[in-house]
């Protein structure tokens, strides 16, 4: 664990704090922290997305259909419930519906696309489980729950405008249609196709995408820090709920349906530690853009960050006392070392 945290979750302290410094500083503004965040939104995160996800193959989708299923089933519910929490929980509060998405695609989604690897090999070993579990989830959260995520602020967005004007409510359709016209979204739909498809992906295409793809976690998580210097941050009740629907919710609910439905206790045990990864660095980076709930969602993601370093070895002696319970006490997770 010691060194999940020291090469996973400090790295992301270092580069938010420098990135806060450097605007507290003024070397940059909350301005640049949008351009930044453009560049990361509509080409940088797009490019990783789509590689990422190609590079897994259609075998990969089947082999463990149980896992794909729970992955699939449960995290898309919770990030439902987070926006529905938010949606009718805090609207006295001021929260519109733009802002529920916001805080879905936050703390609804894991950062698997970012720490994926970077926490579960450490933990588990580099081996073709980890891959299957970081594919599928990474599918997931990119291909299912972005376009949601962006379709439903888009209807926010277009039914208040719509009442402030006076006018009809707008076609439901349209801000499906406009989410999935932005690269983030169409991207990883894109290469799920691809991989359904059974379509090959060339070896010798992924290097022309490593350059851009390279700076989506660096640049996100320096123009978070950027973005948290220009604002007041804003730890309240809201944030912190935020921070429990995604450290205590999500991985717990992975963890019960889990044993339920009886998965692999290996696949269980990353699975559960998948989904209490900190929230999605994409969903800060949409709500930068389009300018919603900011900072209390970014403030969400700090707090989230430093509670991992708790809630990563927690949530595994719990996944590891369950599998004992429930598996036999002489069956094991998985662990390395």
């Amino acid at each position: 664990m010691l060194h999940v945290i020291l090469y996973a979750i400090v790295p992301i302290i270092v580069v938010m704090s420098v990135g806060f410094i450097a605007g507290k500083k003024g070397a940059f503004s909350g301005g640049d922290a949008k351009a930044f965040n453009k560049v990361v939104l509509d080409f940088a995160l797009p490019a990783a997305l789509f590689v990422s996800i190609v590079d897994a193959d259609r075998q990969m989708l089947v082999d463990d259909l149980k896992l794909t299923i729970i992955s699939l089933v449960v995290i898309m519910a919770c990030f439902m419930l987070v926006y529905w929490i938010y949606k009718y929980g805090f609207r006295k509060q001021g929260v519109t519906q733009a802002d529920a998405a916001i805080m879905a695609l936050v703390n609804g989604s894991p950062t698997i696309g970012f720490l994926g690897f970077a926490v579960l090999e450490p933990i588990f070993g580099t081996n073709a489980y980890v891959a299957l579990v970081v594919a599928i989830v990474g599918i997931v959260v990119n291909a299912v729950g972005i376009p949601v995520g962006l379709s439903l602020m888009n209807a926010g967005n277009a039914e208040a405008a719509a009442a402030r004007n006076g006018g009809k409510k707008p076609n439901p359709w349209v801000p499906v249609i406009n989410a999935l016209k932005q690269p983030v979204a169409w991207a990883p739909i894109l290469a799920v196709v691809w991989v359904v498809a059974g379509i090959p992906w060339p070896k010798w295409a992924s290097p022309s995408f490593d350059l851009i793809k390279g700076a989506n976690a660096s640049l996100a998580v320096f123009a978070a820090g950027v973005t948290l210097s220009s604002i007041k941050i804003d730890v309240n009740w809201q944030a912190v709920l935020g921070v429990l629907l995604k450290l205590i919710m999500m991985p717990l609910a992975l963890l019960v349906v889990g044993i339920i439905f009886k998965m692999s206790p290996q696949n269980l045990a990353m699975l559960v530690v998948a989904g209490a990864l900190p929230p999605a660095f994409s969903g800060i980076i949409i709500a930068d853009e389009y300018d919603s709930y900011v900072a209390t969602s970014t403030s969400s993601l700090a707090v989230s960050i430093i509670a991992f370093m708790v809630a990563c070895p927690l949530w595994i002696w719990i996944t590891e006392a369950a599998v004992h319970m429930f598996y036999g006490p002489t069956v094991g997770i998985g662990l390395i070392g």
